[in-house]
């Protein structure tokens, strides 16, 4: 793979404006190969004052967001529930195995952000439904509109399921209460609403996507707060656990479980059970961001590719790190009794732990912090579809906002049993946004006279998209695969 092509040099042009780039920035080359924008002299600046004012810069307004608070945005968006999931995909796969998978996603990842800034600055765009659209017209528009709704619908859906799950537990723990009440305030589906007016919305009605930095950059926070405690609990928790039963992901032989009080105390290298082909799309999925990578780009304060792909670059290695610790403490504090869901393992140790209680809080806020950061892509993939050009308008800014929370918050509340659908979406619409849109836009919008058909870079794209099908075709497999097994053990007994 060819990393050193970042940013090589295209002339962006603005779409709109009628006023060339070229009067306000001049285009110099690195010796790195990226594109540089540098102020334009001086006697240019008085002329410029009046006339940058009236053109538009991409989008209705400058970026105005600083390369921190972009990391923050980004981040957010990168981390998810999925962080609770990683200790137990390490218990499936080894420690080394682990380690290259995640290593190898980060890479991944930071290679697909580099194919769509480059498509994005030949064609002076930043918006992926209008990447689509320059590549195969109003059918790619459509596709990478409905592919970053359906993906960000259900990635918020998973982020209030989490919320209707785990608020009531933690607010009956806080009170003391042995048992779930029916008072209004343990009903999840009552809180989810509430949260959502009093939270989210507001949160989501910010106007531009910068101003979440903030909220962001608390909601890793909590995140740290998390992975800290994950530390300290690792070293006061005894293995093997004093109240632990045998988990439903013991390995099995005959109808006997074969794991010896040893074993289940010593940390795998590599592992490879009936569960590995599961963890695999869960270390692949954890840096799914690229929904939000260009209006974080957009908004992007002295915004050059060169900037961007460096936001990327430390968001990525930022979330590498706390993943991989995460996974690391938690699979070494309960190595083969950790559970899908690491903070379940924890409570089932001890209910009553008041750190693991706060901790569950933080992550709770965490989530709800970051369902706003996901929600933006959304309306700017609605508003590509049904309005594309037209000026800012509150109201449909507004409008939009509510009627998504609306919809996600009726799955929620509606769907008994969501997990399947989730399923199906991530193994379809991810592997779409990380590896094969990218990789086709790129091929297609990249002019063959400077990158040919057959050029190093685009057979790189043309594998990485490969690759991308090959991930989406394991993941259905492995779904429907799950299906029928359970449906078959279901028939079976108990």
């Amino acid at each position: 793979m060819e990393m050193d092509n970042f940013g090589d040099g295209e002339n962006a042009h603005m779409l709109n404006g009628g006023v060339s780039e070229s009067l306000n920035t001049e285009r110099t080359t690195a010796e790195d190969g990226y594109d540089v924008e540098e102020p334009a002299s001086q006697e240019q600046e008085g002329f410029l004052q009046h006339v940058t004012s009236q053109k538009t810069h991409f989008t209705d307004f400058e970026g105005k967001t600083s390369f921190g608070m972009s990391v923050f945005n980004l981040s957010n968006a990168i981390m998810g529930s999925g962080i609770l999931g990683l200790a137990y995909a390490m218990s499936n796969t080894g420690i080394i195995l682990f380690v290259i998978l995640l290593i190898c996603i980060a890479l991944l990842s930071s290679y697909s952000i580099h194919l769509l800034l480059k498509c994005s600055g030949v064609v002076g765009i930043r918006a992926y439904e209008q990447l689509g659209m320059r590549a195969f017209g109003s059918v790619g528009k459509i596709l990478a509109a409905l592919i970053i709704t359906i993906h960000n619908v259900g990635a918020m859906s998973s982020y209030l399921y989490i919320i209707k799950s785990e608020l009531p537990l933690v607010i009956q723990t806080f009170m003391g209460l042995s048992t779930k009440t029916d008072d209004w305030y343990l009903q999840g589906n009552l809180l989810i609403i509430i949260v959502t007016i009093f939270i989210i919305l507001p949160l989501a009605l910010m106007k531009h996507l910068g101003y979440l930095g903030y909220t962001s950059g608390f909601s890793l926070s909590c995140m740290v707060f998390f992975l800290c405690a994950v530390i300290y609990k690792m070293t006061i928790i005894p293995c093997p656990l004093s109240n632990s039963t045998t988990t439903e992901h013991h390995l099995y032989t005959n109808g006997y479980n074969t794991t010896s009080t040893e074993e289940k105390c010593m940390a795998k290298m590599i592992t490879v059970n009936t569960q590995t082909a599961y963890a695999i799309p869960i270390v692949a999925f954890a840096f799914v961001c690229h929904p939000e990578v260009l209006p974080i780009y957009t908004e992007l304060r002295r915004a050059t590719k060169s900037r961007m792909q460096n936001v990327a670059n430390v968001s990525i290695f930022a979330m590498f790190i706390m993943y991989l610790m995460t996974a690391i403490f938690g699979y070494l504090t309960f190595y083969g009794d950790v559970e899908s869901e690491m903070l379940h393992t924890y409570m089932t140790v001890d209910p009553l732990d008041k750190l693991m209680l706060t901790v569950r809080v933080a992550v709770l806020v965490a989530v709800t912090l970051t369902v706003p950061v996901v929600l933006f892509p959304i309306r700017r993939a609605i508003q590509q579809l049904i309005c594309p050009g037209q000026d800012f308008r509150w109201w449909r800014h507004i409008l939009i906002a509510a009627c998504l929370l609306f919809v996600v918050n009726l799955l929620v509340i509606f769907i008994p049993n969501i997990k399947d659908i989730f399923g199906v979406i991530g193994a379809t619409s991810a592997p779409s946004l990380i590896f094969i849109l990218p990789s086709i836009f790129y091929i297609r919008i990249v002019p063959n006279d400077k990158e040919p058909l057959f050029s190093r870079p685009k057979i790189q794209a043309a594998l990485f998209a490969t690759l991308g099908f090959i991930f989406m075709i394991m993941s259905l497999s492995f779904i429907i695969v799950d299906w029928v097994t359970t449906g078959k053990s279901n028939v079976g007994g108990h």
